[in-house]
């Protein structure tokens, strides 16, 4: 093999390696799961195939509305469409009975007139649930019909590479935009819904949600990633409900663990502070009340002895204590001889 051919033969390689399979949704795995596909426009649906993407593109079925539906053999017990949906353009593919080998990347391809081609790609992933495994970082609060922009930067030094946005949800995740800041890549997603984005080169960045609603709501990502495998993470969590202050921004502290320790700590203090001192008021209540009884006893034995059985107790008591100290010695007389 002569030089040239060696090199082509590594650039090859190269980007074989380094290509990579640019999802717009990504579902965890389940026996018995959906990869959804609905048709966000309302042209004239011709043809829909679903394929799985590996080393090759495999067929897995296709809808035709003039020809009807074809299973590929491998997946003939396996997978299926809904009849009622498929007027609607939603070209979801359900599985019943799934394995670990149905793990990877799928494709739902559909030509429409008169606004042409079309392509969803999905990842089924193994994990249980995506929202429980990214605590925010701050959170948003803004009422319906605003144009809500989500703003994030790196605070590592290291040059970026790709900028990705994604909404997670417990079901699913998807993304928004990706920029490829080398290569000049740039994605910006039509669904789940109209999105603006920056993708530049500078150390921020931004999407704008424009007309937010209350579907809008929840879990945003915000992932940079270097040429040399280093990444970081921005979560935020945006709140869109009638009522509400536009743009209001709560930081988080810590995933929000240090402020309720926090708070529980300075509610702790109160607590003792004003026990501690109702004690002290009530001892010195009682001191007082102590000394005034004191002073009013009478200091001659010949007073009249009180008739009150708290009193009446405490005489008995004191001559117990006489008795017990200081035995008695009885005293007989003399006989006179």
């Amino acid at each position: 093999m002569d030089y040239p051919t060696f090199l082509l033969a590594l650039l090859h390689i190269y980007r074989a390696l380094c290509e990579k399979v640019l999802w717009h949704t990504s579902v965890p795995f389940a026996e018995n799961m959906s990869l959804e596909c609905v048709y966000p426009s309302m042209g004239v649906l011709a043809q829909v195939e679903w394929f799985k993407i590996g080393t090759k593109k495999d067929s897995i079925a296709i809808y035709s509305p003039t020809h009807g539906v074809v299973i590929r053999k491998p997946y003939a017990e396996k997978v299926y469409f809904l009849n009622s949906a498929m007027s609607s353009n939603n070209l979801t593919l359900f599985f019943r009975n799934a394995s670990e080998d149905d793990v990877g990347y799928y494709s739902c391809s559909l030509y429409a007139y008169p606004e042409g081609s079309w392509q969803k790609v999905i990842q089924v992933v193994q994990s249980d649930s995506f929202e429980t495994a990214v605590p925010p970082n701050s959170h948003i609060i803004s009422e319906p019909g605003k144009n809500i922009t989500l703003t994030c930067q790196p605070q590592m030094t290291w040059p970026v590479q790709e900028v990705r946005w994604e909404k997670i949800q417990p079901h699913q995740i998807d993304l928004l935009t990706y920029c490829n800041l080398v290569h000049g890549g740039n994605f910006t997603s039509s669904f789940p819904r109209e999105i603006v984005n920056n993708c530049s080169h500078g150390v921020q960045s931004f999407i704008i949600i424009p007309n937010a609603r209350a579907s809008d709501s929840g879990l945003y990502g915000c992932r940079f990633q270097a040429s040399t495998g280093e990444n970081e993470t921005f979560v935020m969590r945006l709140t869109i409900a009638e009522g509400k202050t536009d743009n209001q921004y709560i930081p988080y502290v810590a995933g929000g663990t240090v402020l309720l320790l926090f708070v529980i700590s300075i509610t702790i203090i109160i607590v003792i502070f004003l026990s501690r001192r109702r004690r002290r008021r009530e001892r010195r209540d009682l001191f007082t009340e102590s000394w005034d009884t004191t002073k009013k006893a009478p200091s001659n034995s010949t007073s009249p002895i009180s008739t009150n059985q708290s009193t009446s107790q405490s005489v008995d008591d004191a001559r117990e204590d006489i008795y017990v100290n200081y035995p008695t010695f009885s005293h007989r007389p003399k006989t006179r001889v």
